[in-house]
C-alpha cells in the first residue's frame, strides 16, 4: 500500500507534526505499525489491537520523548515489541539502538521488524537487562513500561557510560520513586511531555550519577 493512502497516514503526519518531527519518518513508522498488528493476531505482542489505539499509545507516546532523547547511543530495556526504541531509531536513523529483550516471540519479532524495514542503526539482544554484558557501553538506556527507577537501575545502571542517563517515561505521580533512588544517582531533569490524542499526563525523568564534588 503506499502510505499516503493508509488510512493512519493524515493522523500520524499531524502527530509527527505536533511534536515537530519530520513527516517523512510516516512511512517506515507506519509499516512497522503494520506489521506489528500482523504479528499481534497470532503472536499476542501487545495488549493493544485497535491499530488507531496503537498509533497513539504506541507510536507517538514513544516519540514524545524525542526532543529531549539528544544522545548517540541507547539501550532500551525490556523493550517488548520494540517500544521506544524502534520508532526513536527511525526518527533519529543517526543514534545506535539496542533493542534488549529475553521474550523469544518478541525478539523473533523485533528481528524480522528490523530486517523489513532496513533499521541499520538498530540491534537486537535476546537477554534479561542484567545479563547484558555490555558495561559502560552507552550514553542512554530507557525502559518504557520496565520498572519503577530504581528498579531499572538496578538492572541496567551498569550499561551507562559515566556520564550516562537513564529516560524514563512516567506518570504524574513520581515522588516516591524519586526518593526511591539508590545512592549515587540523582534526578537531573523532568521534562514534560504532550503526547498528541492522548489525554493522560505524561513526564520524562532524566537520572545520572551524582557529579564528583
Amino acid at each position: 500500500m503506499n502510505t499516503a493512502h493508509h488510512p493512519l497516514y493524515n493522523e500520524l503526519c499531524q502527530g509527527l507534526q505536533a511534536l515537530a518531527l519530520d513527516i517523512g519518518s510516516a512511512t517506515p513508522l507506519l509499516n512497522y505499525l503494520d506489521l506489528l498488528a500482523r504479528w499481534n493476531q497470532t503472536y499476542n505482542l501487545t495488549a493493544i489491537r485497535d491499530p488507531r489505539q496503537m498509533l497513539t499509545k504506541h507510536l507517538l507516546d514513544s516519540l514524545a520523548m524525542h526532543r529531549h532523547f539528544s544522545q548517540d547511543t541507547l539501550a532500551d530495556l525490556g523493550t517488548g515489541p520494540g517500544l521506544p526504541g524502534i520508532p526513536l531509531a527511525i526518527a533519529r536513523p543517526t543514534a545506535s539502538v539496542t533493542l534488549v529483550e529475553s521474550n523469544g516471540k518478541k525478539t523473533r519479532f523485533l528481528r524480522e521488524a528490523v530486517r523489513q524495514l532496513g533499521l541499520t542503526n538498530v540491534q537486537v539482544l535476546e537477554s534479561r537487562a542484567e545479563n547484558v554484558a555490555l558495561p559502560g557501553h552507552f550514553q542512554a538506556i530507557t525502559a518504557r513500561a520496565m520498572d519503577r527507577l530504581a528498579g531499572i537501575l538496578a538492572v541496567g545502571g551498569h550499561l551507562l557510560q559515566d556520564d550516562g542517563v537513564l529516560l524514563a517515561m512516567k506518570g504524574p505521580q513520581i515522588t516516591d520513586e524519586i526518593a526511591e533512588l539508590p545512592t549515587g544517582w540523582q534526578v537531573q531533569a523532568i521534562h514534560p511531555l504532550q503526547v498528541p490524542g492522548l489525554a493522560a499526563e505524561r513526564q520524562l525523568v532524566v537520572v545520572g550519577r551524582h557529579s564528583p564534588l
